[in-house]
């Protein structure tokens, strides 16, 4: 008689993203003798039987760190797979809170700038939550259609919108030379870096090396790859459209993903939509954040973060 396959226990974790007013967030080390011992993570703990997620948070805070939890909003979650169990990490921003955090169970802590924070040091499942933290709400493309005699235009709509607040742009010029795109790219350095903005390549990774830029990486090229093709301090964004995008993408540690088409869009009329409903399913079981893409605009930002998503990515409706 064969062996029934060992029954595989969900684990529901809470961790707390404790942000100060210097915009400094709060991680504890794994103290030795534990599993994963010597990295860094968020603290938090065990969801036990019978509590809700912010229950469950405010104790573990408590009896972590000697603090009372006033205000806390979910940030993101984050699937584990292993072996002989599944984990999920519930992640949720604690904006206000009684006390002075401080070390009751013998963990180091420490505060830093999500910005300087080298995800290296942090727990594979805890990544996640730095990038959330990380990442805006909006990702814009510029639009396929761009021409290369319009550099100037360009130039000056991109610099613009980085002057208006834009946190990350995803510079996708299929129409333009390489070199040109990367001329661009380097033109509006001095600018990005002014105003703490991203600026990602399309699929152009030696192009990214060599500015200390991002890149976005195209479906076909990220399943390519082996291995994350960035530094740590360059974004690493994936292009999906399936499951299986996804879950390559959170293997290579990609940042982050966009998942496409959500809506129809009149640049691949011939590809049927997701929908919310199987967007929202994908994302919850991607261990990454994800943008929707697709017949999106900024005014969905909060349809897209209800259906599990981080926020919206799009060319045409975020051009004004």
């Amino acid at each position: 008689m064969a062996e029934s396959a060992p029954t595989r226990v969900v684990m529901h974790v809470m961790a707390g993203v404790l942000q100060d007013g210097q915009g400094r967030v709060l991680l504890a080390q794994r103290p030795a003798g534990k599993h994963l011992a010597g990295m860094w993570e968020f603290p938090g703990g065990k969801l036990e039987a019978g509590e809700t997620p912010l229950a469950a948070l405010a104790r573990e805070l408590h009896e972590e760190l000697g603090i009372v939890v006033q205000c806390a909003v979910p940030l993101t979650r984050v699937p584990c797979h292993y072996v002989e169990r599944e984990l999920l990490l519930d992640a949720w921003q604690v904006d206000r809170w009684e006390g002075e955090p401080k070390s009751l169970e013998g963990q180091a802590l420490q505060w830093l700038t999500p910005a300087l924070i080298d995800p290296a040091i942090l727990t594979v499942a805890d990544r996640p939550i730095l990038q959330a933290l990380r990442l805006p709400r909006r990702y814009p493309i510029t639009p396929a259609d761009a021409r290369p005699d319009q550099r100037g235009i360009w130039f000056e709509r991109i610099a613009q919108a980085i002057s208006r607040g834009e946190q990350m742009v995803q510079l996708r010029l299929p129409l333009w030379p390489r070199e040109l795109v990367r001329e661009l790219a380097a033109g509006l350095l001095p600018l990005t870096r002014r105003h703490g903005t991203r600026l990602l390549l399309n699929g152009d990774v030696e192009g990214a090396l060599e500015l200390g830029i991002g890149v976005q990486l195209k479906g076909a090229q990220l399943m390519a790859l082996a291995e994350r093709p960035l530094p740590w301090s360059q974004p690493v964004g994936a292009s999906c459209h399936h499951a299986t995008h996804l879950g390559h993408a959170a293997h290579i540690g990609a940042d982050f993903a966009t998942l496409s088409p959500v809506a129809a869009t009149r640049s691949h009329p011939q590809t049927p939509p997701l929908g919310w409903a199987w967007f929202q399913s994908l994302a919850e079981a991607a261990a990454l954040p994800v943008f929707a893409l697709g017949g999106m605009a900024p005014a969905y930002i909060a349809q897209a973060c209800q259906n599990s998503g981080h926020g919206v990515s799009g060319a045409r409706g975020f051009w004004p």
